[in-house]
């Protein structure tokens, strides 16, 4: 019986090489594939195109931002989401924009074709986490394009008492320009204004009348309507002004030498006759306070005392008596700000109604 010849040495060398050859391709290829997969996680997935989004905001690059598909919002869907279809676009700007950092992305679901990106991030020292809603456009090559299937825009709806000019994250805003209305804006009406998700909104009041401290609401969630409510205070230069036209008016009053002076808060009732003239002083002037009433300001009614000097003669046996009295009253107000940024103020008693 024969045996078989022996494997040559050359041909045991060329399996091994082969073999090694074939690891080195699968390792290979598995290495690519791994590659593209990172690639694409980083690059070209959903999650990568709202990651870049947020980059534009933390930038402080907002018209960058309005350029990615899907951000830019239409009347109609405002108005199916409940939010102003009038809503003013004056935030849209770089600077409305608070400080983002410390953006992360959470997760990434697919449901249909929709893929729902959730991020965690720190707005202006808030952190918050928010989910935008992504969905295929299309392709660049061989590279997906995405856009946002719901814009990531959502509104502030703000009631403000007590001013017309405002500050939102430090960018000045007036009433006006804001509303729908114009010159004609009711002052008692939320404002609505669309603003970028994520995103913190600061509002603050600081005028030569009014003023408060920074009320924030964070934005993070798209199409959606946050309201928050702001009530300014009366500056105390604008109460020492108040109460400087308060103790003139009074002063004023006290110069008619009637018994019941006209269009002022105090009076004095006799059922005798008097003797002469009566002379009035002010005793004791009210100490103001001035608080916001709708689109106006108003004077809390509050104490004040007046004093007559005057000479009655009886009308039983004509004898004369000479008066010296405090005549309490209360005093109270309403306040106008006027077109040209002064004040109107119409001083009277809660007598009148």
């Amino acid at each position: 019986m024969e045996q078989p010849a022996p494997r040559s040495p050359r041909r045991a060398r060329l399996g091994v090489d082969l073999s090694i050859l074939a690891l080195i391709g699968i390792l290979f290829l598995a290495a690519l594939g791994a590659g593209g997969a990172a690639l694409y996680q980083q690059f070209y997935s959903p999650a990568a195109f709202v990651t870049r989004y947020l980059d534009l905001l933390a930038a402080g690059r907002a018209g960058d931002a309005l350029l990615v598909p899907g951000v830019a919002i239409d009347r109609a869907t405002l108005e199916d989401a409940g939010i102003d279809p009038t809503a003013s676009e004056a935030l849209l700007r770089q600077a409305a924009l608070a400080p983002l950092t410390d953006v992360g992305i959470v997760s990434t679901t697919k449901q249909e074709d929709v893929s729902e990106v959730t991020v965690s991030y720190s707005a202006n020292g808030h952190a918050g986490e928010s989910t935008f809603r992504v969905e295929q456009d299309g392709w660049i090559g061989i590279a997906p394009r995405w856009r946002f299937s719901e814009s990531p825009l959502a509104a502030v709806e703000l009631t403000l008492l007590g001013a017309d000019r405002f500050a939102v994250n430090g960018f000045a805003v007036e009433r006006g320009q804001v509303s729908a209305s114009g010159a004609e804006a009711d002052p008692t009406a939320p404002l609505s204004m669309l603003v970028f998700t994520p995103g913190v909104y600061s509002v603050t009041v600081d005028t030569a009348i009014s003023e408060s401290p920074g009320v924030s609401v964070l934005a993070d969630a798209p199409v959606t309507s946050t309201p928050v409510s702001v009530t300014a205070t009366a500056t105390d230069e604008f109460v020492a002004v108040v109460q400087q036209r308060v103790e003139e008016f009074l002063t004023a009053c006290t110069t008619q030498q009637v018994l019941k002076p006209t269009a002022c808060p105090f009076g004095y009732d006799v059922s005798n006759r008097i003797d002469g003239v009566p002379t009035w002083s002010i005793a004791q002037q009210p100490q103001v306070a001035v608080e916001p009433d709708g689109g106006a300001w108003v004077i809390p009614a509050t104490d004040a005392v007046a004093h007559i000097e005057v000479d009655i003669r009886s009308l039983f046996d004509g004898k004369i008596l000479h008066v010296s009295e405090d005549v309490p009253f209360q005093v109270n107000g309403t306040i106008t700000i006027l077109a040209d940024g002064s004040a109107s103020i119409l001083v009277g008693s809660p007598a009148d109604g």
